[in-house]
């Protein structure tokens, strides 16, 4: 089937997309079908042919070490990687960038994040402050030439396996309006490893998901020197977390799209195959009807995604267009991902096909990087302000 979408594309992104297709095919998919129905985290070794394919600096300039490329390419292959394992699509973002860092603390960090090096993980939610940033408790005061971290952050996936964790606290907890007193801190740590003082963390049990844990990040008087504050100024941090959702939303619009799009090719190649009543299912117009709605949805989706890529790609602001992408490509996510098992009958409701995992993975796009009722909240607020 020929995609109206790739019209956007160059001809150097359909080769970057079939370049990710081969290695989400011969390394991707067989690690996921034999790890995520085990709760078994990726290998190293395929996070490190990652960082050997490039993919942990597709949004890094080339003189710190990264691809240099354009928002459409990240886009490209994160679809790609999420067909194949949305965990494998998801932790190439412990790359790509650091908001508002300065040039010190780019030139130290961004080359070892292009090459996976160092790979970070991000705190910014606590138990009582998600979507509501500004209610933030973690606080960080400075201490002569360090700051002392104390708090809880949760949903802080990739902690321990990170080399550091990018941390956001209240620094003025005076500060008004209260998102002006956050600030981000760049908290080091022996990757696969707690194993700093007043750092500690547990994990969450998830029911998708599986490819990577997910962790509650406890700081405990944690000490960091004053030149790992971010942007070398007090006050910047809520302004550098919503610099990457720009990107991130059109990220997790991208893995929605793999999911949905790993459903429908799993679920056309089951119907030609799966016999019922003499003939295959694919004959019997009930699953034909589904997969065209699927198929309109997942290019839909796809088309939205790319456009929202390519605006950014040209210096426009796209926040409300993002939402929409990210609002748009999950739902969808999660309803094609659903009637993948409704194909698959029985089967589909086992581990020993791939759909039940793209199912419960596409549920938590619709809920990590803003709710879709936050996505909702971004996109009327945008109507109504013109």
């Amino acid at each position: 089937m020929n995609n109206i979408s790739d019209t956007i594309l160059s001809d150097e992104h359909k080769l970057l997309r079939d370049e990710t297709k081969r290695f989400v095919t011969n390394e991707v998919r067989p690690e996921a079908s034999e790890r995520d129905p085990k709760k078994a985290e990726m290998s190293a070794e395929l996070v490190d042919q990652l960082g050997e394919m490039g993919f942990f600096g597709v949004l890094i300039d080339e003189e710190y070490g990264g691809l240099g490329m354009d928002l459409k390419s990240y886009a490209v292959i994160a679809e790609e990687l999420s067909r194949g394992w949305l965990s494998v699509g998801s932790i190439i973002a412990r790359g790509q960038s650091l908001a508002g860092a300065t040039d010190e603390q780019k030139e130290e960090y961004l080359p070892k994040m292009a090459s996976g090096d160092a790979l970070k993980s991000i705190a910014i939610s606590e138990p009582s402050a998600g979507s509501d940033v500004a209610n933030m408790q973690t606080r960080a005061e400075r201490d002569g030439d360090e700051y002392v971290l104390n708090g809880q952050k949760t949903w802080t996936t990739f902690a321990k396996g990170s080399d550091f964790i990018l941390t956001y606290a209240v620094t003025d907890p005076d500060a008004e309006p209260a998102h002006r007193g956050i600030s981000g801190f760049i908290v080091e740590k022996p990757a696969g490893t707690f194993d700093r003082d007043g750092l500690s963390g547990q994990a969450i049990d998830k029911i998708g998901y599986h490819g990577w844990k997910t962790w509650e990040v406890n700081f405990d008087d944690v000490r960091v020197s004053a030149d790992k504050l971010v942007g070398g100024e007090e006050g910047n941090g809520f302004y550098q977390i919503m610099d990457f959702f720009e990107e991130g939303r059109v990220h997790t619009a991208a893995r929605s799209v793999g999911l949905a799009r790993g459903a429908i090719e799993d679920s056309v190649q089951y119907a030609k195959e799966r016999v019922q009543f003499d003939e295959p299912i694919s004959e019997f117009q009930a699953i034909r009807f589904k997969l065209a709605d699927m198929a309109t949805q997942v290019e839909a989706a796809r088309a939205l995604t790319l456009l929202v890529a390519d605006a950014v790609d040209s210096g426009e602001r796209a926040d409300a267009e993002a939402a929409m992408a990210k609002l748009f490509a999950s739902d969808i996510a999660e309803e094609v991902t659903s009637e993948g098992i409704q194909i698959h009958g029985g089967y589909g409701y086992t581990t020993d096909f791939d759909v039940e995992r793209y199912w419960r993975d596409a549920r938590v796009t619709r809920i990590f990087e803003g709710t879709n009722e936050i996505q909702k909240r971004i996109i009327a607020d945008d109507l109504l302000s013109s």
